[in-house]
């Protein structure tokens, strides 16, 4: 049976998530009408532990240190973005 991958950092237990989510695609040349027009978000991956969950943010971090209640590679993700988030399980 498959568990989610978890850590504990200072007693609290974090889950690993694949989040996809969509960020904003810009282009500061001349487009055509139909190039405007078709323009999309650009679509992305992020592998991250969720650091906590509002109704408005998700806030994660990738890396921790093992001795010291410390987070690094930290993002806050705007709820709206978000496309889908899946628990890692291993």
């Amino acid at each position: 049976m498959k568990k989610p991958n978890s850590i504990i950092v200072n007693k609290q237990k974090y889950y690993l998530y694949k989040i996809e989510w969509v960020d904003i695609f810009g282009d500061a040349g001349h487009r055509s009408y139909d190039g405007l027009a078709n323009m999309q978000p650009a679509s992305k991956t992020t592998f991250a532990f969720i650091f906590k969950k509002s109704k408005k943010f998700i806030h994660t971090f990738s890396t921790y240190d093992n001795k010291e209640e410390e987070f690094s590679d930290c993002n806050v993700f705007p709820i709206g973005v978000i496309v889908s988030m899946n628990k890692i399980q291993i």
